[in-house]
């Protein structure tokens, strides 16, 4: 054979969607996996056109899945974002999206045994130290993508997916605030700097003269916008100690407006180099938690919570995503217990997809 064949399922996790395998049948080593990726989705292409991706940020995602040697865990799940055309992998952010699929796919690759109702699979976001329960729903100890359940950004209906998420402040900088300030400036745009679940820089939309409720399209086309965001991303970057973040998709750029369709606040999440379409769970989560600190630039866009878990719906471009918070508020900050959310999966194909044994000739 002149290509080595990769077991796979291909699956949609929220509004995101790529290949899930078994990290066994991957190679060890990052560099020949990062390879490996490449090939699979395509990368170097604006429409991956000599892969499975689909030439988006949010569809060039990979899930790689294991039992868990952490006592509490079932599966470890090992995130890659693959650039669309830049030949680019990068193993440091998490994707809640695709945790979506993590319960689900673990079940079906046999790495999780079934319960009759439903399975509650824990799991470790390797990439950032998350801890995550995935409720998946198992009638007759068999994954169940049938239900009544409809997120913003995907046609139609599924099975729910409930998530909650724990452990999720300062996964990759060590702290929620990881410049030591609620609120920095930047070129002279007012940004917090928040790590909870995913490092993000935010600001508000009007500090770029925008109104924050333009469309995802809107704002790819603009080119002055993207340019200065990734002027402050790259500072921003380097003062919340991540070095030199030319090259990564990390820390995210968020921005918040008031509310314009009874939520708590409108929000676009960037990629960081185009507008998600809809909304990233852990971009939500962090976002949710900027609504709720004390003296960040969301201060005075939507009133203070009087008891927790809180409920915190944000709009995106696609329609809405709630966020259901529980924290203490203490004198150093936000200390958030867990963050939970409703998402839903499907399983889309399985078989095998094929790399060039250029690129790898298998285990």
């Amino acid at each position: 054979m002149t290509q080595t064949a990769i077991p796979f399922l291909f699956m949609r996790g929220g509004s995101s969607r790529g290949p899930y395998m078994n990290r066994a049948d991957l190679p060890d080593d990052l560099e020949t996996l990062a390879n490996v990726l490449i090939a699979i989705v395509g990368s170097g292409h604006p429409l991956n056109i000599d892969g499975i991706g689909g030439g988006v940020a949010v569809t060039t995602k990979v899930a790689m899945l294991s039992r868990s040697d952490d006592a509490w865990a079932d599966v470890d799940y090992f995130f890659a974002q693959v650039s669309v055309e830049d030949r680019l992998v990068d193993f440091k952010p998490t994707c809640g999206n695709i945790l979506s699929g993590v319960g689900p796919a673990a079940i079906e690759m046999g790495l999780v045994d079934p319960h009759d109702g439903v399975t509650t699979v824990n799991i470790l976001a390797v990439n950032t130290g998350a801890k995550i329960s995935a409720v998946v729903q198992t009638p007759d100890k068999v994954v169940s993508y049938d239900g009544g359940t409809q997120i913003d950004g995907v046609p139609g209906t599924s099975a729910p997916v409930a998530l909650k998420f724990m452990d999720t402040i300062g996964g990759a900088t060590g702290s929620l605030l990881p410049t030591g300030n609620a609120k920095d400036v930047i070129d002279g745009i007012e940004v917090t700097c928040m790590d909870v679940a995913m490092p993000m820089v935010i600001a508000r939309a009007d500090s770029f003269g925008l109104t924050g409720y333009e469309t995802a399209a809107e704002l790819d086309d603009n080119a002055a916008f993207f340019a200065r965001l990734e002027a402050v991303r790259l500072k921003a970057g380097e003062l919340m100690g991540m070095g030199d973040v030319s090259k990564s998709v990390m820390p995210k750029f968020g921005l918040f407006a008031p509310s314009s369709q009874g939520g708590t606040a409108a929000a676009r999440y960037f990629m960081p180099w185009k507008c998600h379409p809809t909304m990233a769970v852990t971009g939500a989560q962090c976002l949710s938690s900027c609504l709720l600190t004390p003296g960040t630039v969301a201060e005075g866009l939507a009133s203070q919570p009087e008891k927790s878990p809180a409920r915190i719906t944000l709009e995106h471009p696609s329609g809405t995503i709630d966020v259901v918070v529980d924290f203490d508020k203490t004198a150093k900050g936000l200390d958030i217990k867990s963050a939970g959310l409703v998402r839903t999966s499907r399983k889309l194909a399985a078989g095998d997809v094929f790399v060039p044994r250029s690129v790898w000739a298998g285990k």
